[in-house]
């Protein structure tokens, strides 16, 4: 294996230091007076109280299907239409799954540390908001980057050693690396798919939930 495919996962420790250096930098910006950090509290609380619901309720899903994806790895198919693949792929889903529900963590606390921060900057500099919320979408989307390319890329390192290693790139071991590797984007699509429904439906019921507040008050 050519030895510069060594530096993906680097590019991806590259791409995370950028998250916390740009995540530093939005926590430092003024969050406004004491009402606001107030009411950016709640909403923070209310966030996290949804993670860790869905978190408990996605754990019911990834455990079993991490379960079934060894036990079909394990098989050894038919001479006619062999399985190329290993119980690995299982170990590849929960590592994926895990990478996809830190990513929404990231992106959950950086959203709410960012909303309160630009509405306080917006009272000062219409430029000054923007760069705050632009720059707390920007380490979510280094985020996701960075923890995809060093997953992809620490987890093909390793496959490729145990399954495929002096092997061509066209042969079956190799193969297997890869199908076992294709685990890991089953477990972090799989995650991201169920936190965008639920997120969905907790942003309109807290939509809906300001909406009784404001006609209450």
């Amino acid at each position: 294996m050519n030895s510069i495919v060594y530096l993906v996962p680097a590019f991806g420790l590259v791409g995370l230091l950028y998250t916390a250096w740009k995540f530093s930098w939005v926590s430092k910006q003024d969050a406004g007076n004491e009402k606001m950090q107030e009411l950016a509290g709640y909403i923070a609380d209310g966030a996290i109280a949804f993670l860790k619901a869905e978190w408990k309720i996605l754990t019911y899903f990834a455990i079993p299907t991490a379960i079934l994806l060894a036990w079909l790895g394990s098989q050894e198919g038919t001479p006619d239409n062999p399985i190329h693949s290993s119980p690995l792929i299982a170990v590849a889903f929960l590592i994926g799954a895990i990478f996809s529900a830190t990513a929404g963590y990231i992106g959950m606390i950086v959203a709410t540390k960012a909303n309160v921060r630009t509405a306080e900057a917006a009272r000062t500099s219409l430029a000054k908001a923007l760069n705050v919320s632009f720059t707390g979408g920007s380490v979510m989307g280094m985020g996701v980057a960075g923890l995809a390319i060093l997953g992809l890329g620490g987890l093909f390192i390793a496959f490729y050693q145990i399954f495929a290693e002096g092997k061509a790139l066209t042969s079956m071991e190799m193969r297997t690396a890869i199908e076992v590797l294709a685990g890991f984007s089953l477990g972090a699509e799989s995650i991201a798919l169920f936190a965008r429904v639920g997120g969905g439906i907790y942003t309109k019921a807290a939509d809906v939930g300001a909406d009784l507040v404001g006609k209450v008050e």
